[in-house]
Parts: C-alpha cells; structure tokens; sequence
C-alpha cells in the first residue's frame, strides 16, 4: 500500500488505468456499442475517460473516500477490513460521478430519446456498481497492489540501495 504522496499517485493513476479500461469496455458492451466504435474512438474514449477519472480519484473522490473509509469505527490494524471499506467507498463515488458523465455523453449523443434521465442514472449506477465493486475486489485490487510493489516499492528500495 502507498506510504506517500508521490506512492499514492501513482497507485491511485494505476487503479484508475485499469478500471476506465475494464469499465469502459464492459460499458460498450452492455450498449451494444462493441463493433460499431472505430479504433481511433475507442482510443479518445479511453484517454478522455481516463483523464477524467483520474482528477476525480486524485482531486474529489478519493481523499472523500478515505476520509469516510478511515473514520469508520472498524479494527485498523486488520489490512482487509481497510482494503474492504476503501474500496467500496471508492467504487462508489467514482460510479456515481462517472455514470453521471456517461449519462451526459448519452445525452449529448441524442442516445436517450424518450429515456427519463433520473431513471437511466440510477439504471446506469445499479448496473456499473455491480461490475465495478467485484471487479476492483477480485482482480485490480489485487493485481495493481502487486504491480505496485513489484515495480513501485522495490524501485525506491533498489534506488536507495545503488
């Protein structure tokens, strides 16, 4: 786990790396959009997404996310009731405010004609937040935790050590 600003940064920039890309996909297919969309929109989708994402993570929802999370009366010292209770408010700040904006990139594309706003919203959080909690539990979570310190926590130790 991140133990500076700078290791923060860079955990925070690689979780949200791999979230907009396994969000993003699951959103174009849920959308039916897998096929339809050319490789050079996938791409402006993908980084436009991700730069979003992560002012959101950096700026507004994560120190949100680990205030609450931290000021929760739960035993500390026990890293998974940590891991747990920041992950399930991180993942649900990012999926409300990132289904806000792809509720405003449907509405821009004049994809939800006829569509109740609200509804589509709370359709889009039900749906993104069943995808998204699992998935930051079982495999980013995870995965990004051991590539931080495979690459990121060994790093500043090698460096130190040369």
């Amino acid at each position: 786990m991140p133990t500076t600003k700078k290791e923060d940064f860079y955990f925070g920039l690689m979780m949200c790396f791999g979230m907009v890309v396994f969000m993003t996909f699951y959103n174009l297919f849920t959308h039916g959009l897998i096929g339809t969309i050319s490789l050079k929109g996938l791409l402006i989708q993908l980084i436009s997404v991700f730069i979003i994402a992560s002012l959101l993570e950096l700026f507004i929802v994560g120190p949100v996310a680990k205030k609450i999370a931290l000021s929760l009366p739960y035993d500390k010292s026990k890293k998974v009731f940590v891991i747990l209770s920041l992950a399930f408010f991180m993942v649900s700040g990012m999926v409300l405010c990132m289904s806000l904006y792809g509720l405003g990139s449907s509405y821009f594309s004049n994809s939800l004609i006829g569509e109740s706003l609200l509804k589509s919203y709370f359709s889009l959080v039900l749906k993104n937040f069943i995808f998204a909690f699992p998935l930051q539990l079982i495999i980013m979570g995870p995965l990004v935790r051991y590539l931080f310190i495979k690459f990121v926590k060994d790093k500043k130790i090698t460096e130190s050590i040369s």
